[in-house]
């Protein structure tokens, strides 16, 4: 079980994680998160298929039906290798290479919402939570939260 656990979870972490960083590439190179998002999750889509592939092995290896709590304990092993693999590259990448990261977001959700001709309320509200989210990113053990908050809920 450890070896189809660690293989498909390292895979699909390598997976994400290399998406992820094309992601945050094309994002600051275009100041546009739009694209973005489509790489991003489109990573994560495409490494949450190690979890079925993981599953399906551990089925294949045992010669036999497994329950249903063995393979939630496969699966959420994989998943949690695969979110903690793209924190991990989240981590490095933020406070090496964008630390500005959270302020270009800011800035570049705040100016679309302006520039969508929303009201001064909406945009006052958005203003808001920006500022939460610039004040959580502040504090290492917030910016991990969120990014397990950002992946783990899509493996499970």
């Amino acid at each position: 079980m450890k070896k189809i656990v660690l293989q498909n979870g390292l895979i699909g972490g390598l997976i994400v994680a290399s998406t992820m960083l094309i992601s945050v590439y094309k994002c600051y190179a275009e100041q546009n998160f739009e694209p973005s998002y489509v790489i991003g999750f489109g990573g994560m889509f495409l490494a949450f298929l190690f979890v079925f592939i993981g599953t399906k092995q551990y089925r294949d290896y045992t010669e036999s039906s497994i329950t249903f709590g063995k393979m939630f304990k496969v699966s959420f092993l994989i998943t949690l290798i695969i979110a903690t693999i793209y924190v991990v590259a989240w981590m490095i990448v933020y406070k090496n290479f964008f630390p500005d990261f959270m302020e270009k977001f800011a800035d570049i959700s705040i100016k679309k919402l302006q520039d969508s001709g929303a009201d001064a309320q909406a945009i006052t509200a958005k203003t808001a939570e920006m500022n939460q989210m610039k004040e959580w990113y502040k504090n290492p053990l917030s910016v991990i939260l969120l990014t397990y908050m950002e992946i783990l809920p899509l493996g499970l």
